[in-house]
């Protein structure tokens, strides 16, 4: 096998150029870790794929001589998720960077890997019809694709839910180098839903990609309103915004809606380890957005807004009404960083320690008090400020809560005392009913010890099926 694996190597690398293939250890670590507490792998070799003839290429000769490959793009998931497990080869699909097709009267764009927030947005500003899509509180680099095949959320998932959801077809390399297409895209038509045929496009999402790689995604875009306002709102305690945040999906005047801890502020503000929150500084703030086409529609809705807060207050709760930020970024122009998304939280991402990791889940709305407190005595316990955002999603259905650390990346004792600290958030929201999302490989070997025995088989068969060899990002939700 390895003579295989050598000659497949200098096939590849006959195939996209020597720049194209790099092995020299500076690089192969970079792409073998992250910032997370995820223990580092070591790829044998880095691949920079441009196009979809190569990609298939690469992964045909891969897959006849068993080397395992992990995607990657911008390398900032905090799920470890492209670390790879098995050395292998690293793809890296940040040059496979096209918008194929924008398609502005049925609202698709259809795009490759590469494609970042930043990109689609700018692109969509050029056209005189205002189409957007939803941007998560993450870099502007980061890749559109992979956010919507990890189920990730952006700022129109209150009403519209995860962003796997809003995928209409998918073109997908499988482990042979073969290529099929899902959705209405099966039938040669333009990829304007996943309905009404048998919807296999789910069996690459949240897969991670150990059940193929997806070189093209057609995704939904979503009117732009015309107007909008965000603001903020500031909580005297955790209790009165976790009421507030299940309430408000019900007014159904927001387009977005989230709830940050204080230390989210303090760190915004360059505290670089926030540690004690003063009493009379607010304990949650809410960031609100509201849109409308025309100002008559706006003015109502934040009427409707000024109303519940003043209800709130009427029963007890410390809060005044939203402030827009304009007025905040007059305050402190470092508040500018939440004006406009997408947007770099450089205060998380360039922390002096290195180290940034997060607990995700998706779970009921009901139980967002519990967890919250819950998680939050767990963080303080194992000396953490207790960073936490909580989100409704799709009209209140269900919700995020996500616990967020910041820690010595390059300390052993750190990385270790944050996974455990990790592993209690996520077995103590289980118990509440949430479940991480773009799970890390040590939540999946935790959940395979609870999962439905039925699923759980039937994901080996189909996993089993589309990657025989478990060459395909070996070691997530496929096991291989």
């Amino acid at each position: 096998m390895k003579m295989q694996a050598r000659a497949a190597l200098v096939r590849v690398t006959e195939l996209l150029g020597e720049a194209a293939v790099r092995r020299d250890s500076a690089t192969l670590a970079m792409y073998g870790a992250d910032m997370t507490e995820n223990a580092p792998g070591q790829p044998d070799a880095v691949l920079l794929v441009s196009n979809l003839e190569q990609l298939t290429a690469v992964v045909g000769l891969a897959g006849a001589a068993g080397i395992a490959l992990t995607p990657r793009v911008a390398g900032t998931n905090l799920g470890g998720l492209t670390i790879p497990s098995r050395g292998g080869w690293v793809l890296d699909l940040t040059a496979m960077n096209r918008i194929v097709k924008l398609d502005l009267d049925d609202m698709v764009a259809v795009i490759e890997p590469g494609v970042t927030f930043q990109q689609l947005k700018d692109e969509l500003d050029r056209h005189p019809r205002k189409l957007t899509i939803g941007f998560p509180l993450s870099p502007p680099d980061t890749s559109v694709m992979a956010n919507c095949l990890l189920d990730g959320l952006g700022n129109l998932s209150l009403r519209h839910g995860v962003m796997g959801e809003w995928i209409n077809g998918l073109e997908v390399v499988r482990a042979d180098g073969s290529l099929l297409r899902t959705g209405s895209w099966a039938l040669g038509v333009p990829p304007f839903a996943r309905a009404p045929l048998p919807d296999l496009t789910g069996l690459f999402v949240s897969m991670q990609g150990s059940t193929g790689l997806v070189s093209k995604l057609a995704v939904q875009l979503w009117p732009s309103p015309n107007l909008r306002e965000r603001s903020f709102a500031f909580f005297a305690d955790l209790a009165g915004a976790m009421r507030a945040i299940r309430e408000l999906p019900g007014l159904d005047v927001l387009d977005d809606c989230g709830a940050l801890t204080w230390p989210t502020g303090k760190m915004l503000l360059g505290v670089a380890h926030p540690r004690e929150r003063d009493p009379a500084e607010p304990e949650v703030f809410l960031y609100l957005d509201v849109g409308a086409h025309d100002r008559e529609l706006l003015r109502a809705k934040q009427a409707t807004l000024r109303r519940y807060f003043a209800g709130l207050r009427a029963d007890g709760v410390k809060v005044e009404d939203p402030i827009d930020i304009p007025t905040l970024v007059r305050l402190d122009p470092r508040l500018g960083k939440f004006a406009e998304f997408p947007t770099r939280l450089d205060f998380l991402l360039d922390h002096p320690d290195g180290g940034l990791t997060w607990v995700g889940t998706y779970g009921p709305m009901s139980q967002f008090r519990d967890g919250a407190a819950r998680g939050t005595a767990l963080m303080v316990e194992h000396g953490f400020a207790p960073t936490i955002v909580a989100r409704p999603m799709k009209g209140g259905h269900f919700g995020v809560l996500r616990f967020i650390e910041v820690f010595e990346r390059k300390s052993d004792a750190a990385r270790a005392q944050v996974l455990a600290l990790n592993q209690k958030l996520a077995d103590m929201a289980l118990e509440l009913g949430f479940v991480m999302y773009k799970t890390p490989g040590w939540a999946v070997a935790r959940y395979q010890r609870k999962l439905d025995p039925g699923f759980k088989r039937l994901l080996g068969e189909v996993t089993g099926l589309l990657d025989p060899g478990g060459m395909m990002n070996p070691g997530r939700w496929g096991l291989g």
